[in-house]
Formats: structure tokens, C-alpha cells, sequence
């Protein structure tokens, strides 16, 4: 199970920081991102952690503003978020994955209840 927590409201230029907390497994997952989507699109890929070899992706949108990282020893993932748009504005989906690293939604058997995410202008 996944949980996430921390979105909100914000302005314009504002930061929030996303968890997401992975329980009822004996095993961290290998790859644990985010996804989002928003009103009238379709679900985007944002970040990605991937803990064999502690490598990150990020979509070129997001590159240089959003920061992927996890704890391991809680098995939990965060997505801080700075300066932030209007385009941002979305409901936030933890994912995680057993083996190996994807930005494509249906590679994850893993994922949360979403948490909104609203940037003001």
C-alpha cells in the first residue's frame, strides 16, 4: 500500500514537499516516482527513484525545480517541489515497482490514492 501526503495549496513561485510512504512489504521497491494528472490531460510521468544504483529521472518539465529522494529505511519517497506553476496543478500519484525504472504508467502495479496538488497564479 501506498500513501501520499503533503499537497495543498500554493502560489505561484511557492514549494510543497509530496511523501509517500510504501507499507505491508518486506522489501523496498526498486523504483519508487510520481505521475500526475491534470484536468484534461493525460497522466504524466515526473520523477522517478531508482534505488539500484540510486538513479533519477525526471520529465523535462520538472527538471531543475522538483527534487526526487527516498528514505529507505522507511520505505518512503518524497518529491520536493520549488517554484512552482500554475501548470502544476494536478493530483500527485506515488508509484513503485519491484525491478527496474519506467515512465510509463501501466509498467507500475504499484500506486496511491493521489494527493491534489493546486498552484494559484
Amino acid at each position: 500500500q501506498l500513501v501520499e501526503s503533503g499537497g495543498g495549496l500554493v502560489q505561484a513561485g511557492g514549494s510543497l514537499r509530496l511523501s509517500c510512504a510504501a507499507s505491508g512489504r518486506t522489501f523496498s521497491f526498486d523504483t519508487m516516482g510520481w505521475f500526475r494528472l491534470a484536468p484534461g490531460k493525460e497522466r504524466e510521468f515526473v520523477a522517478a527513484n531508482r534505488w539500484s544504483g540510486d538513479i533519477t529521472y525526471y520529465a523535462d518539465s520538472v527538471k531543475g525545480r522538483f527534487t526526487i529522494s527516498r528514505d529507505n529505511a522507511k520505505n518512503t519517497v518524497y518529491l520536493q517541489m520549488n517554484s512552482l506553476k500554475p501548470e502544476d496543478t494536478a493530483v500527485y500519484y506515488c508509484v513503485g515497482r519491484n525491478f527496474g525504472n519506467s515512465s510509463s504508467w501501466s509498467d507500475y502495479r504499484y500506486w496511491g490514492q493521489g494527493t491534489q496538488v493546486t498552484v494559484s497564479s
